[in-house]
């Protein structure tokens, strides 16, 4: 009867609670008040950030309550409706107060409940009210009990209801600190340093994976109330993030990184890599649509549908379910949260975006605005502070400084133009020649992060900063920092002057290969995604054509299982297949029966198929008739192009076409006896 909270997702000061029912037995609802008063007995050995006499007090007065409900519940079996009635009220405000006191003690809402202390104050208040109401009902004529126990509800009656719950003085004080110090960022004033750590001291945040659980939290806050359009709410809780973030990098700057890094803990993508791969991507594709769901719901038969597509099926008249055919009794609509985190973790680690619009429009408005001034100023001043450290600490103050670049320009845009317009990109650069592993990681993935804000490209190769990301790149202490290197150079290439200039980097290109060769599947994929942006530009092509990459793309097609690199490797085939020379390799290589085998393969995804359909057709094009009459032999390469037509994207269903012609013109030929090849053999392919 209890009702679990832990991982419910309800929110910060909510109360989900639902009135037991009314023909409950009384021994279960004693059962249930004697279970629910132990529980807010156990958060006397918490630590209360704020509100810490009002929890102190409501505590003893649920002890209190304890002998009463143990001595009804051993000596009365049945109760008259009163008290039951009375018993009900008090099971629904204890529960109200048990998730009080769990967000009272949350860890990383200590800020946001030391604001609104207050208003918890005055919940306090209420919920005893409401208790002395509750036992006003109780029967004490026509249900016996001690006369210690009856002395005893009375008091607590007395208690409940004068008790004093008011908002404490101390977090008065705090509140008006932390108001004072958003005055000052608003105005872009540095707010005094002791005033930061007297609020720190008070609510427990001693340590920096404790502030940083503070601003993931409001992070996540403000993503709520970016989807209500919470406006106002919005700007508070931004103002408290910036309160934060600020205090994180400047209070706690001479924390050791390792604290932060945790083994790179700051970093989910590997926790999601380790959990996509247990899951088949095809799951999340619509079976209507056969596109990405960005609001996948269930229906009747347990089938999950994209919501926009299962209602257009509804609409339509269609009363049954889509993949059985079974008639619906009912069309209701029951949301798959855990398949939509499922599908946003695939999103981020493929780098797709996420297909919910509305989610990502509001994502997108919140990365680019602060949600309040006191926000904005926050992050310029930290700006300062951070680029000021990079420029005139010492070893390690600039390590602290990268690092909390690399944090705070993870996801935030506005954060990303703030360090980019402090100046922070050519000191990062300088850090790149840094022999402590620790600050050259951090400073090349800070970059990384800068890297995705436009205006930051520019500048990164104007400070001669190419030639000391690809030293990265290829000399680097760290696996880890070739591997941010290597995707640093991915979003340079998405200008075509930049590209090219990559490719004039001697090093450039056989250090994305000796990347690639490192094996393991985030040095391929990075690897592999940097040389698909060079191949952009056509200069690039004969150098990856020098450097060995077909027969490096050709093996690992052979051996990979890793749909997202096998897909990669297609898209890089099939772009150097569009010129003679890299065709001719291709085939020399053995990539041909390969691409058929991948083509015809069950588990290659929609993408991989789509590429796999580009390289076929190059190859056909460019290879001659003996690579037409090699795949008009293929029967099964026959059906995989068809169901192309029809389950492919757009863009494979045209090339599939294509294909089709080409070898059904083949076949005529021969079947007629014309031997003569009217394949051109040297074109660049562009069928889109």
């Amino acid at each position: 009867m209890i009702r679990t909270t832990n991982g419910s997702g309800r929110r910060i000061l909510t109360f989900p609670a639902v009135h037991p029912c009314v023909n409950i037995a009384p021994s279960t609802l004693l059962s249930s008040l004697i279970t629910l008063s132990d529980r807010i007995d156990n958060f006397k050995h918490k630590f209360f950030s704020s509100n810490k006499r009002n929890a102190k007090n409501a505590i003893r007065l649920i002890q209190l309550f304890q002998p009463f409900f143990h001595e009804i519940h051993e000596n009365h079996s049945n109760l008259p409706s009163p008290a039951t009635l009375c018993f009900s009220e008090l099971y629904f405000t204890f529960q109200k107060l048990l998730f009080l006191m769990e967000d009272l003690t949350h860890e990383g809402a200590r800020l946001l409940m030391l604001m609104e202390s207050g208003r918890v104050a005055t919940m306090f208040r209420v919920l005893f009210r409401s208790v002395a109401t509750a036992l006003d009902v109780f029967p004490f004529d026509s249900v016996e009990v001690s006369v210690e126990a009856k002395e005893e509800v009375l008091l607590l009656m007395k208690q409940a209801r004068e008790g004093r719950f008011d908002f404490e003085d101390d977090d008065k004080d705090l509140v008006m600190c932390v108001k004072n110090v958003l005055n000052l960022f608003e105005k872009r004033v540095a707010p005094n340093k002791c005033d930061l750590k007297r609020v720190l001291d008070y609510i427990g945040v001693l340590k920096w994976s404790e502030s940083n659980k503070e601003v993931k939290f409001l992070d996540c806050e403000i993503g709520f109330e970016w989807l209500n359009e919470e406006k106002r709410k919005v700007g508070f809780l931004s103002s408290l993030m910036g309160f934060m973030s600020y205090c994180r990098c400047v209070v706690m700057e001479v924390m050791n990184c390792e604290e932060g890094k945790g083994n790179k803990k700051i970093d989910t993508r590997r926790e999601n890599e380790m959990i996509l791969s247990c899951v088949n991507s095809d799951d999340f594709l619509c079976p209507i649509t056969l596109e990405l769901m960005s609001d996948p719901v269930t229906i009747e038969t347990g089938h999950t549908y994209d919501r926009s597509s299962i209602l257009k099926w509804f609409r339509s008249g269609n009363a049954i379910c889509p993949k059985t055919g079974k008639s619906l009794d009912s069309i209701e609509l029951v949301p798959n949260l855990v398949l939509k985190r499922l599908i946003h973790q695939y999103c981020n680690v493929k780098g797709i975006p996420f297909a919910d619009s509305g989610r990502r429009n509001h994502d997108i408005a919140r990365t680019v605005q602060t949600g309040s001034d006191a926000a904005e100023g926050a992050m310029k001043l930290l700006a300062g502070f951070l680029c000021e450290s990079l420029e005139n600490g010492n070893v390690e103050h600039k390590n602290h400084a990268a690092f909390e670049i690399r944090v705070l320009t993870k996801t935030s845009i506005f954060s990303r133009s703030c360090l980019v317009e402090a100046g922070s990109v050519p000191l990062l650069l300088l850090l790149l020649a840094s022999s402590d592993s620790s600050a050259q990681e951090n400073s090349i993935a800070a970059l990384l992060n800068l890297s995705k804000y436009s205006k930051s490209r520019s500048e990164m190769v104007e400070n001669w900063g190419l030639e000391m990301i690809v030293g990265v790149l290829n000399k680097g202490v760290t696996i880890e920092a070739k591997q941010h290197a290597a995707a640093v150079l991915f979003y340079l290439a998405t200008n075509a002057d930049h590209g090219n200039l990559i490719g004039q980097e001697p090093e450039a290109i056989p250090s994305l290969i000796n990347l690639i060769k490192d094996g393991t599947d985030r040095s391929i994929k990075n690897g592999l995604v940097a040389i698909f942006g060079l191949l952009r530009h056509h200069e690039n092509q004969k150098k990856l054509l020098a450097a060995e990459a077909i027969p490096l793309l050709v093996n690992i097609l052979k051996a990979s299982e890793k749909e997202d690199i096998i897909t990669d490797s297609l898209a890089i085939l099939a772009t150097l297949a569009e010129k003679s020379d890299g065709t001719m390799e291709i085939l020399q290589f053995g990539a041909l029966h390969v691409a058929v085998e991948v083509m015809s393969s069950s588990t290659t995804s929609r993408f991989g198929k789509e590429h796999c359909v580009s390289l076929l057709l190059s190859l056909s094009i460019n290879g001659g008739e003996n690579v037409v009459g090699h795949l008009v032999k293929r029967s099964s390469l026959m059906e995989s192009l068809y169901s192309q037509l029809s389950e492919g994207t757009s863009r494979a269903s045209k090339k599939a076409s294509a294909l089709i012609k080409v070898l059904h013109d083949f076949y005529e030929r021969r079947s007629s006896g014309y031997k003569a090849s009217v394949i051109p053999r040297e074109q660049s392919i562009h069928v889109w």
